[in-house]
């Protein structure tokens, strides 16, 4: 019986609030005497390994990898787009958490670009430079996965 999973081994993979990973194999597993498929991931910033039940793998919001026409919508994103920097501390902050939990490389890169603005003109609290730093570490984890990118195209958008 052949099964279709939404993944395969060897696929590029973004697990919000983790960052960029690759489906390293899917295996069966017996938890509390219960059989199920995981996808087994290991996790680029982390070294990490992680297993995902192949049924929950939607609910966990995991996308694949963007490609390099993606990137560069994303790039002008974070060069054009408008920040809100009129919002206090803690509802940004709150709203910038809430971006990077989503998972999405446009929202990441948002608060990166919102968070170093906002560094031009006065430092980061501690709060916030932590959220810069994971929403950097995260961005990066998936550039570096991206099919057809360079090291040059890597590091002139880092």
């Amino acid at each position: 019986m052949e099964v279709d999973y939404m993944f395969q081994i060897g696929d590029n993979i973004v697990y919000p609030m983790h960052g960029a990973g690759i489906i390293e194999a899917i295996e069966e597993k017996e938890f509390s005497g219960k059989k199920q498929l995981y996808y087994v991931i290991k996790m680029s910033i982390s070294n990490m390994q992680i297993m995902i039940p192949t049924g929950k793998i939607l609910s966990s919001n995991i996308r694949p990898v963007i490609d390099i026409l993606a990137l560069t919508h994303i790039i002008h994103i974070f060069q054009h787009g408008e920040s809100d920097e009129l919002l206090p501390w803690k509802q940004r902050h709150k709203v910038n958490t809430d971006k990077i939990k989503t998972g999405e490389i446009q929202e990441g890169a948002e608060v990166i670009r919102d968070l170093i603005r906002i560094k031009k003109e006065k430092a980061l609290n501690t709060s916030e430079k932590k959220l810069l730093d994971d929403a950097y570490k995260f961005l990066v984890s998936e550039l570096e996965l991206i099919k057809g990118i360079t090291e040059k195209q890597l590091k002139s958008f880092c």
